[in-house]
């Protein structure tokens, strides 16, 4: 492993959760395909967040796949995190 595999400054993944399935990585990359994927989330309204520990951890996973176990905590702390900034509300979310 060299530095630049230390460095995820430079690095984007994104995530899918349909609020039913365990949320899958549907696209990760470096460079200027980060900042692609990047620009589309901005272009979209998708909330971003970021976390280069998990960033860093979520690129190891083949597109496609879903999370491992081990993330679910993380990820549904960006989850949560993502429905509060867009005014959403986790499906079977109720007011009390």
């Amino acid at each position: 492993m060299n530095k630049k595999d230390l460095d995820t400054s430079d690095l984007a993944v994104a995530l899918k959760y349909d609020g039913e399935n365990t949320p899958r990585l549907t696209a990760k990359g470096r460079g200027e395909l980060a900042e692609r994927i990047l620009a589309l989330a901005e272009e979209h309204n998708i909330p971003l967040h970021e976390d280069v520990e998990l960033a860093a951890l979520l690129s190891q996973i083949p597109l496609g796949d879903e999370i491992p176990q081990a993330l679910y905590r993380a990820v549904a702390e960006v989850i949560a995190f993502a429905y509060l900034l867009s005014g959403k509300r986790p499906p079977g979310f109720e007011d009390q």
